[in-house]
């Protein structure tokens, strides 16, 4: 079975899943009721991980519960042992219960309002101190095994952004948060670390951009946004290069040729003409922020007041970032007519000003690159109707595609 699915995803996202899940419930003194996938990371070949969502019988009672499992064509990891380690035939997964993420070590306390209220009252978050029944804790997003961010709001009105970082990864991100902090870099102020890679962030002013596209006003200019990345200290370009979305192109579109075979030969066609158009750009050294679209900007009284989600800085093209935040306004889903049409309207008013700042071509072929890597969000996320969903996406590459050549 193993030689035969490598990555493991032909397993986790089939019926044959259940096994391991009911095998790994048993194993922790349960009973496995029902279960349904919730969200798939794939990696072909090398690996998939999944987590599904579950109803448990345990002895204390019937609770609903997050599953993960991680596959690997190369078998478990040092971090798997962190997880419960279950053989499928030749194959070896390894197996948690949320949020015991093997990768995430500070999630267990993240997740709960008894835990979270001893950190915040260890490092002074709030005001004043809190009970954990002052707390209310909303996850904002969950990668397995790769990060989260949990929103705790106090009862004084006050709230936080906790973000669990993988440990190896986490002085270099509270590294660059300051570098942009002390540049003046209107970032989410740092309100505490921890050592279990918990960092806390205080709530920026406004509202996300991604929010305001919706809104009747505009929410801010393009020249603003471009202010806003030209405001990176040149320091930055000095950091760890990232490849930007469109180096990866093709492994973009091999995953999502593989959620929906009948995209694959346009997918080929778009990563063909893709990659001769950009091949002789090499690579830029231009500040970058490396993820910058309308949810990582806040914007307030039409004007842009905040940056998030920084990690990603590093040493790039300009083109890049604009690519990346066109990319998402052109993928938006499940908008109504009224939505649909102020949307595209910022675009059309946006894009012919990013024009003047980047090469127009580079900058189309570069936000299609990106659309593909986004094509992977809805069979990821497993929402409904995400087939349609995806096609969709690659008809907004192809169509920028089709501008420049």
């Amino acid at each position: 079975m193993a030689r035969q699915d490598p990555d493991g995803s032909a397993l986790l996202t089939s019926a044959g899943a259940g096994e391991l899940l009911q095998a790994a419930v048993e194993h922790a003194g349960g009973r496995l009721v029902s279960w349904t996938l919730d969200h798939v990371d794939a990696n072909p070949p090398l690996s998939t991980t999944a987590t599904y969502s579950a109803v448990v019988d345990w002895p204390y009672g019937r609770r609903e519960e997050l599953l993960g499992v991680s596959a690997r064509a190369s078998g478990p990891v040092a971090s798997d042992a962190a997880a419960e380690i279950f053989a499928d035939g030749e194959r070896e997964v390894a197996v948690w219960l949320y949020p015991q993420d093997p990768d995430l070590p500070g999630l267990a306390r993240a997740a709960y309002a008894e835990s979270m209220a001893e950190v915040c009252n260890a490092h002074e978050v709030f005001s004043r101190p809190v009970l954990p029944a002052d707390l209310d804790l909303h996850m904002v997003g969950y990668r397995p095994r790769r990060r989260a961010v949990v929103r705790v709001a106090s009862d004084t009105g006050e709230a936080v952004y906790v973000k669990v970082l993988r440990p190896r990864l986490f002085d270099d991100v509270v590294r660059r948060h300051r570098l942009l902090a002390e540049a003046g870099v209107p970032v989410a102020p740092i309100a505490a670390t921890t050592d279990d890679q918990l960092l806390i962030l205080r709530e920026l002013p406004g509202v996300p951009l991604a929010r305001a596209v919706f809104d009747a006003t505009p929410p801010c200019t393009a020249e603003q946004l471009i202010t806003l990345l030209d405001s990176l200290p040149a320091s930055v370009a000095q950091l760890e290069r990232r490849p930007p979305w469109s180096d990866a192109v093709h492994h973009y579109a091999t995953m999502v040729a593989r959620a929906v075979p009948r995209l694959e030969e346009r997918l080929d066609r778009l990563v063909d003409t893709i990659s001769a158009g950009l091949a002789p750009l090499g690579l830029g050294n231009e500040a970058t922020h490396g993820d910058f679209h309308e949810g990582q900007v806040h914007v307030r009284d039409g004007g842009v007041c905040g940056l998030l989600d920084i990690d990603t800085i590093g040493p790039g093209h300009r083109v890049d970032d604009l690519a990346c935040l066109v990319a998402h306004l052109s993928t938006i889903q499940r908008m109504n007519a009224t939505q649909e049409a102020r949307v595209h309207q910022l675009v059309r008013e946006w894009v012919p000003v990013f024009d003047t700042r980047v090469d127009p071509s580079q900058l189309r072929l570069r936000a299609s690159a990106v659309i593909i890597s986004l094509a992977t969000g809805p069979f990821r996320g497993q929402e409904p109707d995400w087939e349609r969903e995806t096609a969709t996406m690659i008809r907004s590459a192809e169509a920028l595609v089709r501008q420049v050549t």
